[in-house]
């Protein structure tokens, strides 16, 4: 069978714990939930959480609570950041807050770790990030790992719990510098194709041809964000379409929202300029029914190879959320 196969690859969730219109933090959170305990069933690999702060429609702001929160009502998938923004946080504080979720829920617990702020300039100000935080980067993974290492037993600062957990560590990207960074740290890295798509080819590449195995990885491992909608059948699919479809575009215009609830496909005209700087964006956005889904998914794994796939899905209704998500997995199990 082709290694490249829908039927071979592992595919994961990436939960944004989007906040619809008319909804709540609370709602969000119990939606996520059972989204989890779905996808579990379904044979999904991972459920990460992104943090995110100052943002009306996101509510992963406390990344580390929401992970224990999946975890907790969920008993073999595994759940983590995609990822940790590193330069908001010390990383003692991170060791500690997953060497805990780790203690709590073993072998079940992974570390996707960003650079970048997650928010905007005056919010990474009250966040108390440094002006070069994101520079300090590789140095802060590297004292992260070694507050996780069992060699740090003897060190003045001490994770407990965190220490000797073996806790695996990704790098998270959307853009060449992080590919660099994986590739010589001998880690997992995770491309945030979902949004960024334009970099995708070469960052993988830089991560393949770079790669320096460790104690950690022997081989390259790539998981590829996509957005994937899917229904039952085309029309519903690009009907549901269009509450992700504002999403973004509020993303790129400034004007954030929360999640708006569908409309035909006629009434969501937008300016050419933003449907083009739209459709940049989400290059990597998959709509449709099963087999539509089916070719186009097997299509993107055939020309990137990458080892799994993590879907986004911004679906008004959490029923025709977990529809999409439903419809992927049997894809992937039939």
């Amino acid at each position: 069978m082709n290694k490249n196969s829908l039927l071979q690859t592992k595919i994961s969730v990436l939960d944004l714990a989007i906040v619809r219109d008319g909804g709540t933090a609370s709602h969000t959170f119990k939606n996520s939930l059972d989204l989890a305990q779905h996808v579990e069933k379904w044979g999904y690999n991972r459920f990460w959480l992104a943090e995110h702060h100052n943002m009306e429609g996101i509510a992963s702001s406390a990344t580390s609570i929401l992970i224990g929160h999946i975890a907790s009502g969920t008993t073999t998938l595994r759940v983590g950041s995609g990822g940790i923004m590193l330069p908001n946080h010390a990383p003692l504080i991170i060791a500690e807050q997953f060497g805990t979720l780790a203690t709590l829920f073993p072998n079940r617990i992974d570390l996707g770790l960003g650079r970048a702020p997650g928010t905007d300039q005056f919010t990474a100000a009250a966040l108390r990030r440094d002006d070069h935080a994101a520079m300090e980067f590789p140095k802060n993974v590297q004292e992260l790992q070694m507050y996780l290492s069992e060699s740090n037993k003897n060190g003045r600062v001490r994770s407990i719990p965190g220490e000797g957990l073996n806790i695996p560590i990704w790098i998270l990207g959307s853009s060449t510098d992080s590919a660099y960074l994986a590739a010589a740290s001998g880690l997992p890295y995770a491309f945030a194709s979902h949004f960024a798509p334009a970099q995708l080819n070469t960052a993988i590449a830089i991560y393949r041809n770079n790669f320096q195995p460790s104690e950690y990885l022997k081989e390259p491992y790539v998981i590829a964000c996509v957005n994937v909608i899917a229904a039952d059948s085309d029309e519903e699919a690009v009907r549901l379409a269009t509450s992700f479809k504002k999403l973004f575009l509020g993303i790129i215009t400034g004007n954030r929202q929360q999640l708006k609830p569908p409309v035909t496909p006629d009434e969501d005209f937008m300016d050419p300029m933003e449907e083009a700087a739209l459709q940049q964006m989400i290059a990597y956005t998959f709509i449709g029914g099963p087999e539509k889904v089916k070719i186009e998914l097997q299509q993107f794994l055939e020309k990137t190879k990458v080892d799994e796939l993590m879907i986004a899905s911004a679906v008004y209704e959490h029923a025709a959320r977990l529809r999409s998500y439903e419809i992927v997995g049997n894809l992937k199990n039939n």
